[in-house]
């Protein structure tokens, strides 16, 4: 037997810092069949793993994450770590710059087989070829062999001459026996409100009748960060938790309808869809997430009202729990939105009380975990997070337990915080309320677009296509025109990164109040804006025609919200 041959001398590795550390990851599967996870770098996302993971303060460090040329002058390599259970199948670490002309396509893309095996693999930069239109780095992702499986991944930026890492953060093993894990739990109730309803269906639930605990919200209710998405999300956890602690066998009941990226704006037309699922479904208790999704709504807490409302009114025995989730920079909006918990006497659980204050104190004096093991990225938590949201929600179930009734709970005649416009809002899509468009035409808008944002809903781990009755422009310059009647009316179309896509006018009896782009964001999810919103209702022209020159582009009508 010959002995290896004389390694190479190894390449000196020089300073680093981590942006993933001990991350867990799993092969969603995709349209396509494969099992990929994605961890996505631009925006803020880069700057908050490196600040977040990789203790990083320098601001010109920081300023360098924004850009490909920054980047690259202050990145030498990318160390990947890989250990999963199966190691007779290699897990492709891929690395994407997102380029100036099409962010999708033009930017560099690096691909490298790695062995999960715990070794460090590095990918030196020195080694490829860059592309002259990288823009800014914009993803990493993890692609398995088949979707299901798990691992678990560091990544690790190493640093060129000049540039040094502070020393990195460790990451304690978090006690949830421990006194500070209880006080941290206990901030999060921010308030009980009337608490007849709830009571009620916690009193449901221990005499073994059935009871449904429904969720809606945007990204972090669908389970972004947790891994699995489906069973380590907050919905699933304090579904468990509920029927530990309070249920008699299979009497609760779980409905998970949460869409990433998307505000309460959305959530209200969908709700009889995805939370009543058209009927079929009369949930016991709503909790509504979306502290951090909602600066997207148009109206600043009218639509979140009218969703609540929306859901006060299913029955006299229906509660609503409003949760505040948070951002890795402190932020949420439990601020604008925490005084239609107050007007309504609702509970209301936060998170950002729960664990922002504990992240500045030092270990033993109050520190429980620190950032990096909360959040799985800039925006979402971790399974650690993810479990914490839900511990917060069971700690405020069981203070409830404990307290006496409170009166009969009433709200209809309560005067509102924002508005009631949206309250009665609906869906009309090419299935649902189409006897509501008068002479509807689609002209070129008469495709049907399968490449959608895709969502997994309930304890599904597969995902389930957004808005798929819609209508899509392909070619053409004959514009979407129907008739409604109806006082207010918002246009849900698709966003989508797509370089080939159209421009459109939208125009109400004749007259233009809307461009619609889909690439203002520049990610394939679901748009709601709002076309008009009047006192009376009456019949009105509504047109949709792409802009001049865009006749061969793609746009999608996913559907539209209307109030009669």
């Amino acid at each position: 037997m010959t002995g290896p041959k004389a390694p190479k001398d190894p390449t000196a590795k020089g300073s680093s810092f981590y942006i993933c550390r001990q991350k867990e990851v799993a092969g969603n599967p995709q349209p396509d069949g494969k099992g990929v996870q994605f961890i996505y770098l631009n925006d803020v996302r880069l700057i908050t793993f490196a600040q977040m993971v990789g203790n990083v303060t320098d601001e010109t460090m920081l300023e360098n994450l924004k850009t490909a040329e920054g980047f690259m002058n202050m990145v030498a390599g990318i160390g990947v770590t890989v250990d999963a259970q199966d190691r007779s199948k290699t897990i492709d670490y891929v690395f994407q710059m997102y380029g100036k002309t099409d962010p999708n396509n033009s930017g560099t893309l690096l691909r490298v087989p790695c062995v999960p095996d715990g070794m460090e693999q590095i990918i030196w930069f020195d080694d490829y070829k860059w592309s002259e239109d990288d823009d800014l780095p914009g993803q990493m992702r993890f692609e398995f062999q088949t979707p299901g499986s798990f691992a678990t991944v560091d990544v690790k930026l190493y640093l060129r001459e000049g540039y040094t890492a502070p020393e990195q953060e460790e990451c304690n093993a978090i006690d949830e026996t421990s006194a500070d894990y209880r006080a941290m739990i206990q901030r999060s109730f921010m308030d009980s409100g009337n608490n007849y309803r709830l009571k009620k269906v916690i009193d449901k639930a221990k005499a073994g009748e059935d009871v449904t605990i429904a969720f809606i919200g945007g990204s972090i209710t669908q389970g972004a960060g947790a891994i699995p998405i489906n069973t380590k999300c907050y919905a699933y956890r304090t579904w468990e938790k509920f029927k530990q602690t309070f249920g008699c066998g299979d009497n609760v009941h779980f409905v998970k309808a949460g869409v990433g990226g998307t505000p309460s704006e959305l959530g209200m037309i969908r709700f009889e869809r995805d939370v009543l699922k058209d009927g079929k479904v009369l949930p016991d208790l709503v909790v509504i997430e979306y502290a951090v999704n909602d600066e997207g709504d148009e109206t600043k807490g009218r639509c979140y009202e009218c969703l609540v409302r929306k859901a006060l009114g299913l029955s006299e025995h229906t509660a609503v729990l409003l949760l505040f989730a948070v951002f890795a920079n402190d932020w949420n909006l439990q601020d604008r939105l925490g005084l239609i918990g107050k007007r309504y006497e609702l509970p209301m659980v936060s998170t950002l009380d729960a664990v922002v204050p504990q992240f500045y104190q030092k270990p033993g004096e109050g520190r429980v975990l620190i950032k990096s093991q909360f959040f799985y990225d800039s925006y979402h938590p971790s399974n650690v997070g993810h479990d914490i949201m839900s511990d917060c929600i069971i700690h405020m179930l069981k203070e409830t337990d404990k307290q006496e009734y409170d009166e009969k709970y009433i709200w209809k005649d309560r005067a509102p915080v924002f508005g009631t416009d949206f309250t009665e809002v609906k869906l009309l899509d090419r299935q649902s309320n189409t006897d509501k468009a008068i002479d509807l035409n689609p002209g070129s808008f008469c495709e049907t677009d399968e490449d959608l944002q895709y969502v997994e809903m309930d304890t599904d781990f597969s995902a389930t296509p957004q808005f798929p009755f819609n209508w899509q422009h392909r070619q053409g310059s004959e514009p979407f025109s129907m008739k409604i009647k109806c006082k207010a009316l918002l246009l849900v179309s698709k966003d989508s990164g797509n370089v080939n896509s159209a421009k459109v006018k939208v125009c109400v009896d004749g007259k233009e109040v809307l461009i619609a782009d889909p690439r203002e964001v520049g990610w394939t999810h679901c748009n709601p804006q709002i076309l008009f919103s009047e006192a009376e209702s009456k019949e009105r022209l509504i047109e949709l025609s792409v802009l001049p020159g865009d006749e061969d582009k793609l746009f999608t009508i996913l559907g539209f919200g209307f109030v009669e």
